[in-house]
């Protein structure tokens, strides 16, 4: 695949970058040997590599799923600045 200065400058367009002339002959070249490091990757044999979802292997730290202490609505509240029915008041932000 390769890059011309159009195209250059209609991706540009798309991500609403604004390039110059000059800037787009510069990009073309850079665009294109990217292109060639990305095929050459493509090059690679792959085969006898199993697909992995990260680079490190992740375990996952789970806890019990267990009941803690509940039924602390008051408690909780009295460290609140304002409170009313049981839930806590905040100032209005949308008119």
């Amino acid at each position: 695949m390769s890059v011309d200065t159009a195209t250059v400058k209609k991706v540009a367009s798309l991500a609403r970058i604004a390039i110059t002339d000059a800037d787009a002959e510069k990009l073309a070249p850079e665009l294109n040997n990217i292109l060639g490091w990305i095929e050459q990757l493509g090059e690679v044999d792959t085969s006898s590599v199993e697909p992995m979802t990260a680079v490190i292997p992740n375990i996952l730290r789970l806890r019990e799923d267990v009941v803690t202490e509940g039924q602390q609505r008051d408690a909780i509240l009295a460290n609140a600045p304002q409170g009313e029915h049981g839930f806590f008041t905040v100032p209005k932000v949308v008119e």
